[in-house]
């Protein structure tokens, strides 16, 4: 059985006994027919879910106990469902069992038409004996040729740090147990071939889609075969299957590329992009402007400064609702302060769609603090041992959105404030780890999970128009599976824009710019206390969903003036950056970045300085991602960085825009401009 699409191939052998095997992951093999390709397939190669019965003596697929008699897992196949679309991919479904051993398989495998491939498994118990499920992941082989591995870590406000190693021999495992998607997880677990990089090698890349606890490993077997694989990490007793009970794994996300990581990420951006988003409105959030500070008068004030500067959303942030004057009471209180608020939100409101400007809301729904008239009422709505509270952070304890009457509580709050206000936005925040999670006396993280996204599932279908942000004390719940069901991550609480240079090409790999959210923050930064051009703070802003995250009633008119420059730049280059293939440059130079964003007619490119440059004179601009056979015009696009020391075909003496070839502008590229540290210039290409 093989599925192939956009140049990558799946092959499954189901001629054996137990479960298919796969015997390809990776390029696509041309027009053959899966019996020919037999003869090739001579080395070892893993199950569908991997185990000992069949010869794999790596992690096992599925781990678990059966309250009495344990018997290992040995599947029988009972259905095998196959359609095969060849060049546009097709999907797979399996049914096996084990009568002995007492449960049902069933696996699902789609690979779209992009060439991504997702997998999940199903295990249901059907014995009479309870089955305590320990672990159900998925995973795929890579080849021996694949001999490095890229992963992620970070910290808060400084999210997607890359890491690189040698594949060896033995288990490279990323777990995480913070109750959230973490601001230290992967994301994506890359292995390569050596010295792959953006625009060349052969990688394969596994994701988990699920917002809980998950785990991401590669693992090679002294026999030869290497696996990456994915899922949800569970904590002992978490999942314990009656009879007729199932337990079903989220999503796993598998890509190959044979062109580098630029082309894996494209995989995965089409997936999302499979959900179309309407025009992504520049957006200003008041936080960094006023924090808890809600007077109307200063909120009006910002409100018409934003509208003059071109601003489409204006979001009121974290302090709305009742006794929230500082971050150690309020929480789980959603109710408008009528202490600060006494005709409601509506004078706000009634004013930013006045200027016509969308409204949004800050919630922060799975938390509460103890000081709060909702932890007073109901203490047993905490997510925790009813004898002992999880230890706080953040002065903040979750609400155990899996008990119905928690849940129904959020429900109807949330429902109601959306319905009154008519809000077009909500950004959606989770601020802190999940500590000792106990429900009805059973690790919770699993429920809590499925119980949020149920609530949001909830909260969208009774509300269609409703645009919903993930955000989780910056970039910690950027996930597949939040955003199946979000329409953008805020990608960190840093707007230190050195920083979100690093963080936004990162998490870029998962997230298209569209909805990776990307705010021009104050000229010095209240994370990193370090202080940075508006030129280059808003070129940075630029290649996400654009926002803004300042105090405008403190600035000058001529930066005023300045921000509403770039942000009409922005609206008009929005249709490619949104749009738009996203490319990365491998430039030799460490001091800079060159990466852009591609449509077959337009394109935009950033050359990024962000330290001073070693060497004299720059690097070419060899951009990548063009069509070779097109002649492109060539122009400077926005502000020119104070300082810089143009090449000729960007000056102002230059005669009209340069005409060269995606051929000539790839290999040979563009002679630089000589930039001073942490400034930008843009450059936008239209097809002749």
């Amino acid at each position: 059985m093989i599925l192939s699409a956009a140049g990558a191939a799946l092959v499954l052998d189901d001629s054996g006994p137990g479960l298919p095997r796969v015997r390809h992951f990776g390029a696509g093999l041309g027009p053959v027919a899966g019996a020919a390709l037999l003869p090739a397939l001579t080395s070892p190669a893993p199950a569908l879910l991997p185990a000992q019965g069949d010869g794999w003596y790596g992690r096992p697929g599925l781990s678990g106990v059966r309250d009495g008699e344990h018997w290992p897992v040995r599947w029988t196949v009972s259905r095998f469902d196959a359609v095969a679309e060849p060049g546009s991919g097709g999907a797979v479904t399996v049914v096996a069992a084990d009568d002995r051993a007492g449960l049902e398989l069933v696996s699902e495998l789609v690979m779209d038409g992009g060439g991504l491939v997702r997998m999940r498994h199903a295990v249901t118990n059907t014995a009479s004996s309870p089955y305590r499920v320990a672990g159900l992941t998925c995973a795929l082989p890579v080849p021996g040729r694949a001999g490095e591995l890229l992963d992620f870590t970070g910290r808060w406000a400084l999210e997607k740090a890359p890491q690189r190693r040698a594949f060896g021999q033995g288990v490279w495992s990323r777990e995480n147990r913070r109750g959230r998607t973490g601001h230290d997880a992967t994301g994506l677990l890359v292995a390569g071939t050596a010295g792959f990089g953006f625009r060349g090698g052969e990688v394969w890349a596994v994701h988990a889609g699920w917002s809980g606890g998950h785990v991401h490993y590669a693992e090679r077997m002294a026999e030869g075969v290497a696996l990456l694989g994915a899922g949800e990490l569970l904590e002992p007793g978490e999942v314990v299957l009656g009879q007729g009970e199932s337990y079903r794994t989220p999503w796993v996300f598998f890509t190959w590329s044979g062109g580098g990581l630029d082309d894996a990420g494209a995989r995965l951006h089409a997936h999302l992009r499979a959900r179309p988003l309407p025009v992504r409105p520049v957006t200003l959030n008041n936080w960094e402007a006023t924090y808890f500070d809600h007077g109307l008068d200063r909120l009006v004030e910002l409100a018409e400064r934003a509208a003059a500067a071109g601003i489409e959303r204006f979001v009121l942030d974290d302090g709305w609702f009742r006794h929230r004057r500082h971050d150690r009471a309020g929480l789980g209180d959603w109710y408008v302060d009528e202490d600060v608020w006494p005709h409601g939100l509506h004078p706000l409101v009634s004013r930013v769609r006045e200027l016509g400007m969308q409204f949004g809301l800050w919630f922060e729904p799975e938390m509460v603090n103890p000081d709060s008239d909702l932890a007073r009422a109901h203490p047993d709505w905490i997510l925790g041992h009813a004898e002992r509270l999880p230890p706080p952070q953040r002065n903040q304890q979750v609400l155990d959105l899996a008990r119905p009457e928690a849940y129904a509580y959020l429900l109807e709050r949330l429902d109601a404030l959306v319905g009154e206000y008519a809000l077009d936005y909500i950004k959606w925040d989770h601020n802190r780890d999940i500590a000792e999670p106990v429900h009805d006396g059973a690790p919770g993280v699993h429920a809590q999970t499925l119980a949020a996204y149920r609530l949001l599932d909830e909260l969208r279908a009774r509300h269609p128009r409703l645009e919903i942000e993930s955000c989780s004390s910056g970039g910690a719940r950027i996930d597949y599976g939040i955003l199946a069901r979000t329409d953008r991550v805020w990608t960190s609480d840093s707007n230190d824009a050195l920083d979100r240079q690093a963080i936004q090409r990162w998490t870029g790999l998962l997230v298209p710019p569209e909805r990776m959210g990307a705010h021009v923050g104050a000229a010095r930064d209240h994370v990193t206390g370090r202080s940075l051009p508006l030129a280059f703070r808003a070129a940075t802003a630029l290649f996400g969903h654009m926002g803004v995250e300042w105090d405008l009633t403190s600035v000058s008119q001529e930066e005023l003036a300045e921000l509403a420059t770039w942000i009409a730049l922005h609206k008009r280059l929005r249709p490619v950056l949104h749009a738009g293939r996203v490319v990365r440059a491998d430039h030799p130079d460490p001091s800079a970045l060159l990466h852009g964003v591609v449509l077959p007619e337009r394109a935009v490119f950033a050359y990024v300085q962000l330290t001073s440059r070693l060497a004299v004179a720059p690097d070419p601009l060899r951009l990548p991602g063009l069509d070779p056979a097109s002649v492109y015009e060539v122009r400077v696009a926005g502000p020119v960085p104070e300082g810089a020391m143009l090449p000729e075909w960007a000056g102002p003496a230059a005669a009209g825009p340069l005409r060269l070839t995606g051929a000539v502008l790839g290999e040979l590229g563009l002679p630089a401009p000589s930039l001073r540290p942490a400034s930008a210039l843009l450059v936008e290409l239209t097809r002749a």
